[in-house]
């Protein structure tokens, strides 16, 4: 547009009514290079930035695992194989495993700066709260891999919630609504549906929650969960299978209590 502008202006000065139209053709064809330009450099400056943050998620989420699982003083062989079976969830390739078992080991030194990590988390994602709640519910997905969350493993999460921007009530929700899925696979698996009690947890509301809230509630935690939302904000693509899985989940939650009620 200001190509135009310019040349339109240069143009009428220079030689009147015909001038006018010389200089807002070369100012069209002006403005069109420099879109092409800004544009080239604007998608290269957003790749750039999805690779930076993914590759941020993927140090983080690995080395605070192994962070975690220090918490308690010791990591155990069970807890290494529970980290395992997170990482075979996600369908990690075999390069990717060395990968997140040499960040899982780096986490569980004395001198891990866990504040350092939390804020480079923050920078590479630009702070975007649903890829940062997707990062604090694999945190907890991993501390319940065992069945239960030890006190010690609670006050880092806690911690680490913090860190992250997030309010206590936040934390409270997600650990819920954590407990629940497992319950469920536990329970049963993807066969079967949730219970009640538990698909009310997976979708954060209470059971005297109208019709109308219940399909808000889906909604908005659809909406946080789609895989490809994740992906375009900087999920790295190894923790596409869980946001899948989430998504799963929620869907699963909203049909039990659907058909419970009977609303469509």
């Amino acid at each position: 547009m200001l190509g135009k502008l310019i040349g339109a202006i240069v143009g009428y000065m220079m030689g009147g009514f015909l001038g006018l139209l010389i200089g807002l053709f070369l100012g069209h064809q002006l403005d069109r290079h420099l879109v092409r330009l800004t544009g080239g450099f604007l998608l290269s400056s957003l790749a750039k930035h999805q690779v930076q943050a993914q590759r941020a998620f993927f140090e983080a989420t690995f080395s605070v695992m192994g962070h975690l699982a220090k918490a308690d003083g010791r990591v155990s062989e069970h807890e290494i194989a529970l980290a395992r079976q997170v990482m075979q969830r996600m369908g990690l390739n075999e390069t990717a495993t060395r990968e997140a078992m040499d960040l899982f080991g780096r986490g569980k030194q004395a001198d891990f700066n866990l504040e350092a990590m939390m804020q480079s988390l923050r920078t590479a994602t630009r702070g975007r709260r649903d890829l940062l709640q997707m990062f604090l519910e694999i945190q907890l997905s991993a501390g319940f891999a065992d069945g239960s969350l030890a006190a010690a493993e609670r006050e880092l999460l806690v911690k680490i919630c913090n860190l992250l921007g997030f309010p206590q009530g936040t934390f409270e929700r997600l650990e819920a609504m954590i407990q629940a899925e497992m319950h469920h696979r536990q329970a049963g698996g993807r066969d079967q549906g949730p219970s009640m009690e538990d698909a009310y947890a997976i979708l954060n509301i209470d059971a005297s929650a109208s019709d109308a809230e219940v399909k808000k509630a889906y909604r908005r935690l659809t909406s946080q969960h789609h895989p490809d939302k994740l992906a375009a904000k900087g999920l790295p693509p190894e923790m596409m299978k869980l946001a899948q899985e989430k998504t799963h989940e929620i869907r699963s939650a909203y049909e039990r209590i659907r058909d419970e009620r009977g609303f469509k």
